[in-house]
C-alpha cells in the first residue's frame, strides 16, 4: 500500500477512535446507577471484547501476550485502571468538558514524567506549553472550588496523570504492547469496583448502554487509535485526537444541556489552544525533515 493510502487510512482510524471516545461522557450521563456498578460493567465488558481481540491478534497466544507485559506493562494496566475508574467517579462530581479539558493536558505532562524517569530532553516550547496548560486547569480548579464540584476536578487530574503515566512508562519500554496492558486495566477495574457494584439492579436497557460503553466506546476506540497511531507521524496523531475533547462535550450539551461555566471554557481554551499549537509545531517540524535516503 502506499504511504499516502497508510497516511489516509491513519488518518481515518484516529478520528474514528476519537469520535467513539468522545461519547464517554454522553454514555457515562445516560446510565443513573452508582459510579462503582458503571464502573464494574463498564470494565467488565471493555476486558471481555479487549480479551477477544488480544485471542485473535496473537492467534490464541493470550497468556504469552500477557506474560509479555513484564512489569512495565502491569504497571501500565494500573495506570489504565486508575485513569478510567477516576473519569467513573469524576462524571458524578464534575462536567464533562472540565473533564476533557483537563485530559487535553496529559501529553504535556507525560512529557514531564518522562523527563524525570528517563532525562529525555523537554524543549523549551514544551515547558512554556505545560506552564500555559497547568494555568488553565488552574482557572477551571479555582473555579469548581466555589461551585462545590472540586472533588471531580481533582479526581479528573488525578485521571489525566494516570494516562500521562501509562504514556511515559510506554515511551520506556516500547516492547509493552498498548492492548494487553489495556486489558489487564480493565481487569483491575472491573475487581476494583465489583465489591461496591449492584449490578442486579440495572434494567436490560442499562446494561445494554453499560456494553456499548465498555466494549463499543472504551475497547473499540482503543483497537481503532492503536491500529491508525502506527500509520501516521505521532503530532498528527495527538492533532487529530483532539475531536474527542472538542466533541464530547457538545454532545452532552446537545442532549443533557450541561453547559460549561465560563472559567471552564476559558481554562479549557487555554489547554486546548496550547496543545494544538504545540502540535501543529511539532508537525510542521516532523514534514521538515527529509527523508532517508
Amino acid at each position: 500500500m502506499p504511504a499516502h493510502a497508510h497516511r489516509r487510512a491513519g488518518i481515518a482510524l484516529v478520528a474514528a477512535a476519537a469520535i467513539v471516545w468522545s461519547t464517554g461522557g454522553l454514555l457515562g450521563r445516560m446510565v443513573e446507577t452508582d459510579p462503582a456498578t458503571k464502573l464494574f460493567l463498564r470494565s467488565g465488558f471493555a476486558f471481555i471484547a479487549l480479551l477477544i481481540y488480544v485471542a485473535i491478534r496473537h492467534r490464541g497466544q493470550v497468556i504469552k501476550a500477557f506474560r509479555d507485559l513484564g512489569w512495565g506493562g502491569v504497571i501500565v494496566g494500573c495506570c489504565f485502571a486508575t485513569a478510567s475508574s477516576c473519569f467513573i467517579f469524576a462524571l458524578e462530581r464534575t462536567t464533562v468538558a472540565n473533564i476533557l479539558f483537563i485530559q487535553a493536558a496529559a501529553p504535556f505532562f507525560a512529557g514531564l514524567l518522562a523527563w524525570l524517569l528517563m532525562r529525555e530532553r523537554v524543549s523549551g516550547r514544551a515547558w512554556l506549553a505545560m506552564a500555559i496548560a497547568l494555568a488553565g486547569i488552574g482557572i477551571m480548579v479555582i473555579d469548581s472550588i466555589g461551585r462545590g464540584d472540586f472533588v471531580g476536578d481533582l479526581l479528573s487530574i488525578v485521571m489525566m496523570l494516570a494516562f500521562a503515566g501509562a504514556v511515559a512508562v510506554t515511551r520506556r519500554h516500547r516492547e509493552i504492547r498498548m492492548t494487553p496492558a489495556a486489558c489487564l486495566g480493565a481487569f483491575i477495574a472491573a475487581c476494583v469496583a465489583l465489591p461496591m457494584a449492584t449490578p442486579a439492579t440495572l434494567s436490560a436497557g442499562d446494561v445494554g448502554i453499560l456494553a456499548l460503553f465498555g466494549a463499543g466506546q472504551l475497547a473499540l476506540g482503543l483497537v481503532m487509535f492503536t491500529a491508525g497511531a502506527r500509520l501516521m507521524p505521532a503530532a498528527e496523531v495527538a492533532l487529530i485526537s483532539n475531536l474527542e475533547t472538542v466533541l464530547g462535550p457538545v454532545w452532552v450539551w446537545l442532549v443533557f444541556t450541561e453547559r460549561p461555566s465560563d472559567y471552564a471554557i476559558v481554562g479549557g481554551v487555554l489547554v486546548l489552544g496550547t496543545l494544538i499549537v504545540h502540535t501543529l509545531m511539532d508537525l510542521r517540524q516532523e514534514r521538515a525533515v527529509p527523508p532517508a535516503i
